[in-house]
């Protein structure tokens, strides 16, 4: 059986990760602040930002599984800020948690994954606010960009050791966090209905459709696949602005 770690699985995209590994089989330890409520998973305790913790974590999945398949960060926090707004406790919450944070989690990862006959896959949480950038959004979007340069040198540095590292760039999901965003507007109603209209697709994203794609990056019918950012956003991004 497969083993699998998901950081910030307590609720939305991660949760839905967590879930979808859960029901495929694999065995599932999820790391968090907070408990998660996915059955078939076990969860520690966890903030990622801590070097000593993201250790734990996955030494914790290794004693439990025996190996360690694959890790998922997804743990992330956001600051709706200009950058002349953002304060250095701002940033460093942001970057903590989604550059420390991954960075953390990878570290430990690419230091276990060497030692097991198949190697290993590292997935990365993303978003297309990497090379998309929204208004008041300043140091979440460079905390995404780093998530995606970080991706690739772990690939080049490791894929001799049968690690593959990859990337997933969710565009518009229905979560929390999204909500936070369209409550920013002057009207949030509003702009939820033209996000709508810019998606070729109609609809937002839901946290289903970026664990289809993690499940997908973490199977063997992937494992060509190592370097890459793959972009979950509904034909967003692909359009010209002027249309």
């Amino acid at each position: 059986m497969s083993s699998v770690v998901v950081t910030g699985a307590s609720s939305g995209i991660g949760e839905a990760i967590a879930q979808r590994f859960a029901a495929d089989g694999w065995d599932v330890l999820t790391g968090s602040r907070s408990e998660p409520n996915i059955q078939g998973a076990a969860w520690l305790q966890t903030d990622v930002a801590d070097p000593a913790q993201a250790d734990a974590l996955v030494a914790a999945a290794v004693e439990r599984f025996g190996s360690l398949d694959a890790v998922v960060n997804n743990a992330g926090v956001q600051v709706e800020k200009t950058i002349a707004d953002t304060t250095d406790e701002d940033f460093d919450l942001v970057v903590g948690v989604n550059v420390r944070g991954v960075f953390n989690m990878c570290r430990a990862a690419v230091r276990q994954m060497p030692d097991q006959p198949s190697g290993g896959v590292i997935i990365n949480i993303a978003s297309i606010a990497a090379t998309h950038a929204d208004a008041s959004m300043a140091v979440y979007s460079a905390s995404k960009g780093a998530v995606e340069a970080l991706t690739r040198a772990i690939a080049i540095d490791h894929g001799h050791e049968g690690i593959r590292c990859v990337a997933v760039s969710p565009g518009w999901i229905n979560t929390a966090l999204a909500d936070a965003a369209f409550e920013m507007q002057a009207d949030p109603e509003a702009a939820r209905i033209e996000a709508l209209r810019r998606h070729p697709v109609g609809r937002l994203g839901t946290p289903d459709d970026i664990a289809e794609a993690v499940a997908w990056l973490a199977s063997p019918m992937a494992g060509f696949v190592s370097g890459s950012v793959l972009t979950v956003d509904g034909g967003l991004t692909a359009q010209s602005p002027i249309g």
